[in-house]
């Protein structure tokens, strides 16, 4: 299918494209990779009347390494992100996401940040930073703000972004060395959006937990964290047992939705078997042995 007409605007600034974006508000979309808004707009889903193409922003297409975080900008592709020695280094986590995302192809040209703006509750990029407790910068033409991943995803395809607002950076806090992290999902096949998934990190120093995030995908209006199955989860070692219980909480609390795809019985199922799962590996990564 063909998009709907529209109106491209290609900003040779940042400083540009949020003035433009104050100019035409909500009737503006911004590319970065087209991952996400041009099969919205094939399938008429969407039909925004301005386009702003921000994939020339070189200033936009960095991975820079900080003190405290790493920061990834908002034109930078998934695939640059997971060739990256800086992600796998110091965001281990984000790392183990993006080989989930899509194939390919797709990740040549999608982005990062675009992918946790469009803020799919099946998409791996939302639930990592729910569980690492990631910072969004969001810029309009009068500020810049920063805005917590617990605070960012409101809804389905629904975030806290103001239409005047363009998401220009993610930061990912420093990763511990004591920590290890684990992306496991069900799919119907490779490439697909999961049916339910789990992005986890554990933490062990002298043979302990010492924090955990369970933040889970495909199961809801948005990702979701099970903190009672994380806490229960500090001072246990990281063995066969602390993560079956783990599970159990997981699959007596989480509430999953059911659709065509999977029951939300089969979901919760899934959702316990991904926890062990996922923390097994997890904490593989971390040099003690589950």
């Amino acid at each position: 299918m063909k998009n709907p007409p529209f109106e491209y605007h290609r900003p040779g600034s940042l400083g540009e494209a949020v003035t433009l974006l104050a100019e035409l508000g909500d009737d503006a979309k911004i590319l970065a990779g087209g991952q996400s808004l041009l099969p919205v707009m094939a399938l008429r889903l969407g039909a925004p009347p301005h386009i702003i193409d921000i994939c020339g922003l070189t200033e936009l297409a960095e991975i820079t390494l900080g003190s405290d975080c790493v920061t990834i900008g908002a034109t930078v592709r998934h695939r640059t992100a997971e060739m990256s020695d800086t992600i796998s280094r110091h965001a281990p986590l984000v790392a183990a996401a993006l080989p989930h995302v899509g194939h390919r192809a797709i990740r040549t040209r999608g982005t990062v940040v675009g992918s946790i703006a469009h803020a799919d509750p099946a998409a791996e990029m939302p639930a990592v930073c729910l569980a690492t407790g990631a910072t969004m910068v969001a810029r309009s033409a009068g500020e810049e703000r920063e805005i917590a991943a617990a605070d960012f995803f409101e809804s389905y395809l629904t975030t806290a972004l103001h239409d005047n607002e363009i998401l220009t950076h993610v930061r990912f806090p420093a990763w511990s060395p004591t920590a290890g992290a684990a992306v496991v999902e069900i799919s119907r096949r490779h490439g697909d959006y999961a049916l339910v998934g789990l992005a986890c990190t554990v933490d062990v120093i002298d043979g302990a937990i010492t924090s955990a995030a369970l933040s889970f995908f495909g199961v809801s209006g948005t990702a979701v964290r099970v903190t009672e199955a994380e806490k229960s989860l500090v001072g246990k070692p990281p063995d066969d047992a602390a993560f079956a219980a783990a599970a159990d909480i997981v699959t007596t609390t989480l509430e999953p939705g059911g659709d065509v795809h999977a029951t939300a019985n089969y979901r919760r199922h899934i959702a316990g078997v991904l926890t062990r799962r996922g923390l097994a590996e997890a904490a593989a990564k971390t040099g003690v042995p589950a």
